[in-house]
């Protein structure tokens, strides 16, 4: 409004672009491409367990729990019926050996619910052996997600991001290809080797374009828009302690799923999975970029709650 008053009133008019996000470092030649120090390994095989779905949705709901024999007066939040009376899913759902009635308190956080509940929860989703408290969200064993196949590639690069002037850069590559989506029961993946001057976590389907266990639309193609796509921490302490729980979540097939972008609105696409990434390298314009002194420490409260912890990484 202001330049269309100077001009009108004949006066000179200065009009600036809005400043652009700065995406990627400078050009950086195969020879300036360093490993992590302290990130050992070239290539991360996909572990056995991680591919073991469907288990009996009894067995864990039983191995998390242990049984109440007199519940409080209080609901269960997944049914919303009194504890001391049967569960809300009695009639919907029948499952041998779990008695409607049946209560029991999780382990570490100790909030109840009626058992027959907690099995109609597992089974509606991923079937991974895990289970999550739906009160406090507490990770009981270990979450898988839905992650499409895929490469991801971690090196070091001789660039500075700003507000860590002395220390270079981790960049990490993601590149998913698109794929049709399937129901449970998919095959797993096999590990190949990266370069060897990068760490390379990449998993090919062993049959042709097998994705995830659980997606939105079986048999429907789902789009990867915008890969590969690059992210970047500092080389500190704190950002390779990131980087080494990323590739356990990597692993555990948690950084990507397939869902509605929030960006364009495109449905069966890949999109990120509640762990935020800094995709701007030299600039912080749009928010996904640096300086931001609270990153670090938010992605790790971020990977705790998906399940991943430095504890738990080593364990």
């Amino acid at each position: 409004m202001t330049g269309i008053l100077l001009c009108a009133a004949g006066l000179p008019v200065c009009l600036t672009r809005a400043p652009k996000p700065i995406l990627h470092p400078p050009p950086v030649s195969k020879s300036d491409v360093k490993p992590v120090p302290g990130v050992p390994g070239v290539c991360r095989k996909t572990k056995k367990k991680h591919l073991k779905k469907s288990k009996n949705p009894e067995d864990v709901v039983r191995r998390y729990m242990q049984k109440v024999k007199n519940p409080p007066d209080e609901d269960c939040t997944i049914c919303m019926e009194r504890l001391a009376t049967a569960s809300g899913y009695e009639g919907v759902l029948r499952h041998k050996g779990v008695r409607p009635e049946l209560v029991g308190r999780l382990g570490r956080c100790g909030h109840m619910y009626h058992l027959l509940c907690l099995v109609a929860m597992y089974s509606n989703g991923n079937k991974d052996g895990s289970l999550q408290c739906p009160t406090c969200k507490a990770i009981y064993g270990e979450k898988t997600g839905t992650q499409p196949p895929g490469k991801m590639e971690f090196h070091l690069i001789p660039h500075s991001l700003p507000g860590f002037a002395d220390t270079q850069t981790i960049r990490i590559v993601y590149d998913i290809p698109t794929g049709i989506q399937v129901s449970p029961q998919a095959p797993g993946f096999e590990p190949s080797r990266g370069h060897r001057h990068c760490r390379c976590l990449w998993f090919k389907p062993l049959l042709p374009l097998p994705q995830g266990p659980e997606h939105p639309n079986p048999g429907k193609k789902f789009t990867a828009r915008g890969f590969p796509r690059h992210c970047y921490l500092p080389n500190n302490e704190k950002g390779r302690k990131v980087l080494r729980l990323l590739i356990t979540a990597w692993e555990r097939r948690l950084i990507f799923t397939i869902g509605t972008s929030n960006t364009t609105g495109e449905s069966d696409t890949v999109v990120w999975n509640e762990i935020h990434h800094k995709t701007e390298f030299g600039s912080n314009l749009t928010g996904h970029g640096y300086p931001d002194a609270s990153y670090l420490d938010n992605v790790l409260a971020e990977l705790t709650a998906q399940g991943v912890s430095e504890a738990v990484a080593k364990a």
